[in-house]
């Protein structure tokens, strides 16, 4: 099979345009999942039993709604909030649209990451921190967040790349972005080299995350 240039060459500003749309999806998804994503996974740790906000009713309830949209396929999942998505952007297709099921993906798996990273932590570190009478908030700025900050970039690359993934799946339903252009050329037209292209340049995309966020997580790493 070869690859045709000229065609390339002709589909680029197609492809430019779908790469813009990718990269828009996975920005906002990823504001919103480090927005709500972030304080989540922070509750779903300090909630726990015998830290210093338990509560293991909150800690019940987060808990169940996180893991019950974890459990969901993204496919799915995508189609299950089109009423919703139709709601809040008034369209269930574009970017914009997938943005709304990408980002209700990402909080939960984010959420996840951090309690995880989290419990890394060394306890004797926060129980230090309480026996001098410092505030919850003081513990989260000033303990857990800078303790856990080398893990939970790890976290939000892995992330990151998982909303790639998601959204190239967005294409299927006319979500727009890089899986939108391989199912209308590659896919519904028999496009081999576009098929080709676009699995390319998804691939360079992440390696280059993952590069990137290797990289900064290492360089606050103080340990």
């Amino acid at each position: 099979m070869g690859i045709d240039v000229q065609q390339i060459i002709e589909l680029l500003p197609d492809m430019t345009k779908a790469f813009g749309e990718t990269l828009f999806m996975v920005g906002i998804s990823l504001v919103v999942a480090l927005i709500i994503g972030l304080p989540l996974g922070i509750l779903l740790f300090a909630t726990d039993k015998g830290l210093f906000l338990e509560n293991i009713i909150v800690k019940s309830i987060l808990g169940f709604i996180t893991n019950m949209v974890r459990s969901i396929p993204y496919i799915i999942l995508l189609v299950l909030l089109i009423p919703l998505t139709t709601l809040l952007v008034g369209t269930s297709i574009g970017p914009t649209a997938a943005s709304v099921s990408l980002s209700a993906a990402a909080i939960p798996f984010f959420a996840r990451i951090v309690e995880t990273s989290l419990r890394e932590i060394d306890k004797g570190v926060i129980e230090a921190a309480i026996s001098i009478g410092a505030s919850p908030w003081m513990i989260i700025r000033n303990v857990l967040l800078p303790e856990a900050k080398s893990s939970i970039i790890q976290g939000l690359t892995l992330t990151v790349i998982s909303l790639v993934a998601y959204s190239a799946m967005a294409g299927v339903v006319g979500g727009g972005g890089m899986g939108d252009l391989a199912i209308r050329y590659g896919y519904y037209r028999y496009d081999e080299t576009i098929m080709v292209v676009t699995v390319l340049i998804l691939i360079v995309l992440v390696q280059i995350i993952q590069f990137a966020g290797d990289w900064i997580s290492k360089s606050v790493d103080k340990r």
